[in-house]
């Protein structure tokens, strides 16, 4: 999740089918993958990227995902990146924008969280 009007780093945008508005906008390596998976997704009928939310006790954030599910059902996710997790200000926006959604009739939200770095072994 990220703040309305986020520039920090550089913005991806990349036609996709399953966008509503066919424009897919991301903003690091794990947003772009993520939608690259939701793209092939056969249970994922359609997609809205950086979602405003409205009335947010947190400010004016959006959410990185919400999608429709081809059972009608939506389903939101929040891509952030491992080494930020431990982060106070992190954990409580990632909580907010779960009861926000819960709230909102939501029962499948979730994290996408990249990949813990293996320590190699190398002898």
């Amino acid at each position: 999740m990220k703040p309305k009007g986020y520039k920090r780093t550089r913005c991806e945008k990349r036609t996709m089918s399953k966008c509503s508005d066919g424009i897919a906008k991301t903003y690091n390596t794990l947003e772009s993958r993520f939608a690259d998976m939701l793209q092939e997704d056969d249970e994922v009928e359609s997609l809205r990227c950086n979602v405003l939310l409205d009335d947010f006790p947190e400010g004016e954030y959006c959410s990185d995902f919400v999608c429709v599910k081809t059972n009608g059902d939506l389903m939101v996710r929040e891509c952030v990146y491992r080494k930020n997790l431990p982060r106070p200000k992190t954990a409580r926006l990632l909580d907010a924008s779960r009861e926000y959604w819960i709230r909102r009739g939501v029962t499948d939200w979730g994290l996408v969280v990249d990949k813990k770095k293996e320590d190699s072994d190398e002898s």
